[in-house]
């Protein structure tokens, strides 16, 4: 395992150079970020050189690239163009997104491997048809209609929660937009858990586990679901660096001020150091999921050994 361990660690270094060489290379294209600083009027020539030169913008694109990745580190994400160090916006944005991505991962795997559970066990019953069709409706109504029909009726209508998000964004306020963030995913869970449940429920350590005589919920949570899991937590691994990069709908509508509204704001501004700094920091985030997903499959999984 440790040996594993070392090799995928030494992986990610090649995928991590050329994602984030990629993505700087995609954000210098974009336009002209100088332009972007001077408002619908055009910056004079001297000024505009000015500005090239103070972030390095005079430079060949390679030549800013060796340079930002070598500051990155050192811990230097560089400055937006507002004067403000990216790395103080990542303070402020990243705590408040990670906790409504762990509130959308906790409503994933707590509502998801649930009705997953239920209906794969049920399969062709009234109860697995109901699920389905409403796991079908919520795949088919986009993020931003769900959140906005919610902060509606729950927050304007019927006065049950804060329309917005107070700038603290505690957890309580938190749990609409993480529910609204996770909703499409859930019904991903679900459906994975099902078809998984229904699959497995006919295999032969099953059958066995049957035979001996084991209690029905041990048979199911110690035998049958922990095998079922495997497809699920490649979804969810997965589906944490989606949710933190992704939750720029839910983010706006909910105006919460995280990783999503921070990203908008420099796609907007054209700031290349704020989208190229918080998109690096998302890419590290994948690839230390994807590495942890790996080895939870040994440990959901004993057959499964890593050379």
């Amino acid at each position: 395992m440790g040996r594993y361990v070392v090799q995928r660690l030494l992986q990610m270094i090649p995928v991590f150079v050329g994602a984030t060489l990629l993505i700087f290379l995609m954000v210098n294209v974009m336009g002209d970020p100088v332009a972007g600083l001077c408002g619908e009027r055009r910056c004079d020539p001297a000024t505009a050189a000015r500005l090239r030169r103070e972030f390095g913008l005079d430079r060949p694109v390679w030549q800013q690239y060796l340079t930002y990745m070598g500051n990155v580190f050192t811990g230097d994400f560089g400055t937006a163009f507002n004067g403000q160090e990216v790395t103080e916006l990542m303070s402020t944005a990243f705590p408040v997104t990670i906790r409504l991505t762990l509130i959308a991962i906790v409503f994933e795997v707590v509502v998801g491997v649930t009705l997953g559970v239920v209906t794969g066990l049920r399969r062709g019953r009234p109860v697995d048809t109901g699920v389905l069709l409403f796991t079908l409706v919520v795949v088919s109504v986009p993020t931003f209609v769900t959140g906005l029909l919610l902060q509606l009726l729950l927050g304007v209508k019927w006065d049950w929660i804060r329309p917005s998000v107070s700038a603290g964004a505690p957890f309580a306020e938190l749990l609409l937009p993480g529910l609204v963030l996770a909703s499409v995913s859930l019904a991903y869970v679900t459906r994975l858990t099902r078809t998984s449940i229904a699959e497995n429920r006919s295999s032969d350590y099953v059958r066995t586990a049957v035979a001996k005589g084991l209690p029905r919920r041990r048979v199911v949570v110690r035998h049958l679901l922990r095998n079922s899991l495997i497809p699920v937590v490649t979804f969810i691994g997965a589906d944490i660096g989606f949710l933190m990069g992704g939750a720029i709908v839910t983010e706006r509508i909910f105006n919460i001020h995280g990783v999503g509204y921070q990203l908008y704001q420099g796609i907007l501004r054209q700031s290349t150091q704020t989208v190229v700094g918080f998109v690096t920091v998302l890419v590290l985030v994948f690839l230390v999921a994807g590495l942890v997903v790996d080895l939870l499959y040994a440990v959901l999984d004993p057959r499964i050994r890593h050379a």
